[in-house]
């Protein structure tokens, strides 16, 4: 896994090796050696617990103890056996599991804060969050410190075991992602047959075991996070009726019960939402039963490759090269000619533009005097003017999915003057008018300097403050009012001076920064990990980025435009690169 680490280690790495406690037994060492854990192979069934080495000192009985925490088998019995008899029997450690940098420090509590039991010690945890693996199994990013005490006693047979352990699972970051698999659930967006993934950990092994860990979190609807801004077919009367298991002719068995009563075209999307969700964890044919029969008249085993182009949505066509801002002027990016319209012309000073996923529409931000103004039509058209109030700025606009590939797009967002989020509507006559959109949590963080929609609907990524954030699009009931839910700054403390943001995927996201060591990264949707590209040939600062699934990402840095597919690719300079381009993909 490749994580960016700052100085914040190091510090507290620093002021454990300083500390010097009184008290204690005399061969009993004053604080353990931070280091990285080493890994044994995890997650293997366990018959029978060996007991931990005879000797250990409480500082090391800790380590060890988080060591452990990374085989959940057996209701964690491995890390059990650090415990005295009665916690192992007591410890009913709650639903979360918190991960923790692999680097901590273990240190004995100051001497006043000692139990006065010389058979007691208090050992005090240090280190940083990496995150928290929610009860629904999906993991949300922290920074916070770690200063956890934990209280130990020497057992009859003079052996350290921890009597107060804490109330959560901890485990480090490496061994996390070794013992835990990531699978997308797939859900669908609120008001299209666009797929949208729900990142989701399940323990992996054993491995033939997978299918029915992600059938039950499936079924157990979408993640917080993503609650209200998706749609599950299978709803909440859906259960299965025996175990997920494998037949003698190859095919994986999904038995499921309460969904007789829907339509066939109901039924064919859950057929995509478990077909889709089971694909990153068995090759084999899915067999789709309902009680019994196949759940989808006349089809009851499948594939990946037999599901409709569920992405179609939200991928922008292969003919559709992309466009760039230049010099107040939109060009293209297969070509460098200017567009058609105004918008190529000249007559327009566009600072900014989006073109729809399905490519037919395009709004443009331009530069009248000291006021932004956008413009919003056909793609190659005018475009209306919106009406939005003492705009002075405007963030480039980003555009909402379609219902359909047949129909065009009714919305799309901008952020006003750093600070409101404003979705444009199409009225029924066919004019745009603007509305508020509930950012309030992300306007805390800091101005908001980019926005970029998924092209599924069902997220926003955003830059506030310097920092990249992800939030869900929960719209109401009556149609009119939408927030913003459960927004969550990504790879805090490791990504900063954020400047522009892109879906590279339905779950990943491409950020430039104005960072000379970091200009452009990879992260996940979740903010589990950062993978930082290949800085070779750029020169910070970036100054935009555009990408698309698919497409090779385009960067522009001080100089012009760059491209690179992957991490390790080597930037290559774009074959229609000019100074001050800004590109953008459709979306």
């Amino acid at each position: 896994m490749s994580r960016i680490r700052t100085g914040r280690s190091r510090a507290l790495l620093g002021a454990i090796l300083c500390v010097l406690l009184a008290g204690g037994c005399a061969n009993i060492p004053a604080e353990s050696q931070p280091e990285a854990i080493p890994r044994e192979r995890v997650g293997q069934p366990t018959q029978e617990v060996p007991e931990p080495a005879i000797g250990l000192d409480p500082l090391t009985v800790v380590r060890e103890f988080v060591r452990a925490s990374s085989q959940p088998t057996s209701d964690y019995a491995v890390s059990r056996a650090y415990l005295s008899e009665n916690a192992r029997k007591e410890w009913r450690p709650d639903q979360t599991i918190t991960i923790i940098e692999d680097t901590f420090g273990t240190v004995y509590a100051p001497s006043s804060e000692q139990p006065p039991d010389e058979n007691e010690k208090l050992v005090t945890l240090r280190g940083f969050h990496v995150g928290r693996l929610a009860p629904d199994s999906a993991f949300i990013p922290s920074t916070d410190p770690i200063e956890l005490p934990v209280r130990l006693r020497r057992q009859q047979d003079g052996q350290w075991r921890i009597v107060d352990p804490p109330n959560s699972v901890l485990i480090t970051e490496t061994d996390f992602t070794e013992s835990y698999f990531r699978v997308p659930v797939y859900f669908f967006a609120p008001d299209s047959n666009a797929l949208v993934p729900d990142l989701r950990y399940v323990v992996a092994k054993p491995q033939s075991g997978l299918p029915a860990r992600v059938m039950d979190l499936l079924l157990g609807g979408p993640s917080n996070g993503l609650s209200g801004a998706v749609r599950n077919m299978l709803g909440d009367s859906a259960t299965l009726e025996s175990n997920v298991t494998g037949t003698d002719d190859g095919a994986l068995v999904v038995p499921l019960s309460g969904v007789d009563e829907h339509s066939r075209q109901d039924k064919e999307l859950m057929a995509a939402q478990i077909v889709r969700s089971l694909q990153n964890v068995t090759t084999s044919r899915i067999r789709l039963l309902s009680d019994g029969t196949a759940l989808v008249p006349g089809h009851i085993d499948w594939r990946p490759s037999e599901l409709p182009a569920y992405e179609a949505l939200s991928s922008p066509s292969s003919d559709l090269p992309g466009l760039m801002v230049v010099g107040g002027r939109i060009r293209s990016l297969g070509t460098g000619a200017p567009i058609d319209g105004p918008a190529g012309s000249g007559a327009l000073n566009v600072e900014s533009a989006a073109q729809s996923i399905n490519g037919g529409q395009l709004a443009v931000v331009e530069r009248v005097g000291d006021r932004a103004r956008l413009r919003v039509g056909d793609y190659g058209q005018t475009g209306q003017i919106v009406d939005i109030d003492k705009a002075t700025s405007l963030s480039r606009p980003s555009w909402r999915p379609s219902a359909s590939t047949s129909t065009s797009s009714g919305e799309l967002w901008t952020v006003v003057n750093q600070e409101e989020v404003v979705r444009i509507l199409r009225a029924p006559d066919g004019t745009w008018t603007p509305q508020l959109v509930n950012a309030s949590e992300i306007a805390a963080v800091g101005e908001i300097t980019a926005l970029r929609m998924s092209r599924d609907g069902a997220r926003v990524a955003l830059v506030a403050g310097g920092q990249l954030m992800v939030a869900s699009v929960v719209r109401g009931a009556d149609g009119t009012s939408v927030t913003l839910r459960a927004p969550r700054i990504l790879q805090s403390g490791q990504l900063g001076e954020v400047v522009d943001v892109d879906w590279v995927s339905q779950d990943t996201l491409i950020v430039a920064t104005a960072s000379d060591s970091v200009p452009v990264a990879r992260v996940p949707v979740d903010g589990l990990r950062m993978d930082p590209f290949n800085s070779s040939n750029l020169t910070p600062p970036m100054r935009g980025i555009t990408a698309a699934p698919g497409r090779p990402i385009v960067v522009a840095d001080a100089g012009g435009l760059w491209t690179a597919s992957d991490v390790g690719d080597v930037w290559r300079p774009h074959a229609q690169s000019m100074a001050d381009a800004l590109p953008f993909y459709p979306g």
